[in-house]
């Protein structure tokens, strides 16, 4: 067990911006504790793979008590797994409500809460949300109520855990992306996906990767949202 080098938390790590993330905490420095449901196990030396179903409180016990016995602590978390479902409201089935809520509020109640508790115990610490730019600027041909009604609560939590946990060092931020071009994304619906953004483009991967590690050195910035989307927040245009 090594208490020397930071350490951060990542949920959603095994692709796209997750594993992105991974990669960008490991060339600061850190060592990380990476979690998703199919994440395999690493041959690294500063990494900890903890499968499992960031909803279930077992796992979020298992990552926190993983982080602790390997690294000796937990300095960043970041909440990045989340599901996306768009649907015309009255087509949302009680699964696809279930499944949102699970991932998207049930994952960030549980695994958050237990980090906490760690940072308090060590003197401080940073939680990083990952939301979404439709919490504040809903696009008309992107039904997208579910994803406002969980990461707008998400949003929501990064102000009110900030206030509340200021005076102990822990500070709580967002970042809120546009479309990012993952793999989740097909190819062919890129250009209808660019055209979302004032700035005619999606975004990639490493400028949500930028963005996280800007708030990790921010250290005078707590319960800020950073809208990494284009310019989509702005406004319609």
């Amino acid at each position: 067990m090594s208490t020397e080098r930071k350490v951060a938390v990542i949920t959603g790590a095994s692709q796209g911006i997750g594993e992105g993330l991974v990669q960008g905490y490991l060339d600061r420095g850190y060592q990380v504790v990476a979690n998703s449901r199919s994440i395999k196990p690493s041959t690294s030396s500063n990494i900890l793979a903890i499968a499992g179903d960031i909803a279930d409180p077992a796992v979020a016990d298992r990552i926190v008590s993983g982080a602790v016995e390997k690294f000796g602590r937990i300095d960043t978390l970041v909440n990045n797994a989340g599901i996306f479902i768009s649907k015309p409201f009255t087509e949302y089935t009680a699964t696809d409500f279930a499944n949102v809520l699970s991932v998207n509020l049930h994952g960030f109640f549980h695994i958050s809460q237990r980090a906490i508790r760690q940072m308090l115990t060590q003197g401080g610490g940073h939680v990083v949300n990952i939301t979404t730019t439709l919490v504040n600027q809903p696009v008309k041909g992107v039904p997208s109520v579910l994803a406002s009604l969980t990461k707008g609560g998400l949003d929501a939590a990064t102000r009110s855990l900030a206030i509340e946990y200021a005076d102990k060092n822990i500070r709580v931020n967002a970042v809120a992306p546009g479309v990012i071009k993952t793999p989740m994304h097909a190819p062919e619906t890129h250009a209808f996906l660019a055209g979302l953004h004032p700035l005619g483009r999606m975004g990639e991967i490493q400028e949500i990767v930028d963005a996280v590690l800007y708030l990790e050195s921010a250290a005078f910035v707590t319960g800020e949202t950073l809208h990494i989307d284009g310019g989509a927040h702005a406004g319609h245009w």
